[in-house]
């Protein structure tokens, strides 16, 4: 895992933006917190999130949000070479000769892979099996990265909501001044509440783990590419040519 510096700096600047734009305005902090608006938002929006999601998805998706910060650690070039490095051995020794290789793998996904080879699989077994997993996994993840999708679909939706009760709080009350102030805030700033938090929170988060799965795939199938063509044979210069059309630019 390493650190995403850019989520850092998102997070602190949206932070910045809400509370230092409230003070610059001359409301003040306090005209940013509101009891009933916070209910109707933020629980209405997980309600409904909850209604629509399937517990394991969700499970997934309060898993994977660490991804946010730190995502998984990938290093294509890294990967590039150790592919040559086992074709060279295939070639020398065998693919019998990669045996000592799968042990030392920690990624379940390249030592499956790997004893593929060592057993002799065929090459359009080994693209089969592993792309199977590979899509089963992208599916997996990109459910549990619409999950915060959903939070910031319905979110807006809960804020226009509040600021409608909030209304409708003003005008049963139009007679008690005291009370005016306290629903007309309430409608504000359920509004606030579900705009900001779907467009500075939600709906980032949702791109960003949309973007790491689609990386993680992306890496994943340059791994099968890697090992079909070390079981079909080819040329280590061959392979590392092939791979180099994976690589970011």
């Amino acid at each position: 895992m390493s650190l995403d510096k850019m989520s850092f700096a998102g997070l602190v600047m949206a932070v910045v933006a809400v509370l230092g734009g409230s003070i610059l305005k001359g409301s003040g902090l306090g005209a940013l917190w509101s009891s009933a608006a916070f209910v109707i938002v933020f629980v209405g929006t997980f309600a409904a999130v909850f209604i629509q999601t399937p517990f394991p998805t969700f499970r997934r998706a309060v898993v994977i949000l660490r991804w946010v910060f730190s995502p998984p650690a990938l290093a294509p070039v890294e990967t590039m070479g150790r592919i040559v490095e086992w074709s060279n051995i295939a070639r020398k020794s065998g693919l019998l000769g990669l045996e000592a290789e799968v042990e030392s793998q920690s990624d379940p996904f390249v030592r499956k892979g790997l004893q593929m080879l060592v057993d002799g699989a065929e090459p359009a077994t080994i693209r089969s099996v592993l792309e199977v997993e590979l899509n089963t996994r992208e599916h997996t993840e990109q459910q549990a990265a619409k999950v915060y999708e959903g939070l910031g679909i319905y979110a807006p939706t809960l804020g226009i909501l509040g600021a409608v009760l909030g209304l409708m709080a003003v005008m049963q009350n139009l007679s008690d001044p005291d009370k005016l102030g306290h629903g007309i805030a309430t409608a504000f700033v359920a509004t606030i509440y579900g705009i900001g938090s779907a467009n500075l929170i939600f709906l980032p988060i949702a791109a960003k783990l949309k973007g790491t799965v689609n990386a993680q795939s992306r890496h994943r199938e340059m791994l099968i590419e890697g090992l079909v063509a070390i079981a079909l044979g080819e040329n280590p210069r061959n392979i590392e040519s092939r791979l180099q059309g994976f690589l970011e630019i």
